[in-house]
């Protein structure tokens, strides 16, 4: 017998396991959140709400007994929902894996809560690199400065929110 018949013969058999995926849940059961820096841990396996994400793929929140995926993130807000308030927190970019049994760990380079960031200031640093980024630099000094350019555009837009 073919191994293609086998293989239909016995699924033809067994019951169907498989059930539909669909959007987390709200729940009672809370998310473990771990969010660290190379330097420092801002939260350590605490118990919140919802986190907010700007993944690559586009923005998500992530509440307990979410699907577990791994997400490539790009300069934005991560926004910590708790039981008493939430945090935002600006990020240039990095990871956040989403574990099973509620677990949520965010790892980046760098971080800052987004009332630390002053307008003026960002909107003086984006002209800046936006300069150099289309001046006469080497190469290498004009993708660094591409790069910081749009890490400051994304903290501009966060701000303005």
């Amino acid at each position: 017998m073919s191994s293609l018949r086998i293989l239909s013969s016995v699924a033809r058999r067994v019951p169907s396991v498989i059930g539909r995926r669909g959007y987390a849940e709200a729940v009672n059961d809370k998310l473990r959140l771990s969010f660290v820096l190379p330097h420092k841990a801002l939260f350590t396996a605490q118990e919140v709400v919802q986190v907010n994400i700007p993944a690559e793929s586009g923005d998500m929140g992530i509440l307990a007994n979410h699907v577990p995926s791994i997400e490539a993130l790009r300069p934005g807000v991560v926004e910590v929902i708790e039981q008493t308030g939430s945090q935002k927190i600006f990020v240039s970019g990095g990871f956040a894996t989403v574990h099973p049994n509620n677990k949520l760990t965010i790892n980046v380079i760098e971080a800052a809560p987004l009332e630390d960031f002053s307008p003026e200031a960002v909107r003086a640093n984006l002209a800046e690199a936006s300069k150099i980024a289309s001046g006469n630099g080497t190469e290498e000094e004009k993708t660094e400065a591409r790069i910081e350019a749009d890490v400051y555009e994304a903290l501009q837009h966060a701000l303005a929110k």
